[in-house]
């Protein structure tokens, strides 16, 4: 049987400045943004070519500390495109950092161990990892 993790919810203070951030500026998708009258709204937005989506909203979405959330990680096959891209996208990102060393040999030198690190507008946390190849 498959366990396959879908959603998070991200807390946000504005529903619609986040929208923007995830949207425009990290280029998620925009699966919806339905509201249910004025109390409650829920906006789905997946990371493109993730199985995961993140779910930020009001009323009907877990109450939590806008920008408590941290630790978020995503994955790519090459960091300094990634970095590149969100840089040109007006995202405050971090240098390349290498964490550690790979448990194996790797093609690439990043690979497992290369991260660069950025919040969202409320100061949710989030890391990029670079794994191009799995062993």
């Amino acid at each position: 049987m498959n366990w396959t993790l879908e959603v998070v919810i991200v807390p946000v203070s504005d529903i619609d400045r986040a929208k923007d951030f995830y949207s425009r500026q990290l280029g998620f998708a925009v699966d919806h943004d339905t509201a249910i009258g004025d109390d409650v709204r829920i906006v789905q937005l997946t990371p493109p070519g993730s199985g995961c989506s993140i779910v930020i909203g009001k009323g009907a979405v877990p109450s939590m500390t806008p920008g408590s959330l941290q630790g978020l990680q995503l994955v790519v096959p090459d960091l300094h495109k990634a970095r590149a891209e969100l840089l040109e996208r007006g995202v405050q990102v971090g240098e390349i950092q290498v964490l550690g060393e790979s448990p194996t040999k790797m093609p690439d030198p990043l690979d497992n161990v290369g991260f660069v690190f950025f919040s969202d507008p409320d100061g949710n946390g989030w890391a990029i990892q670079q794994i191009s190849t799995r062993p």
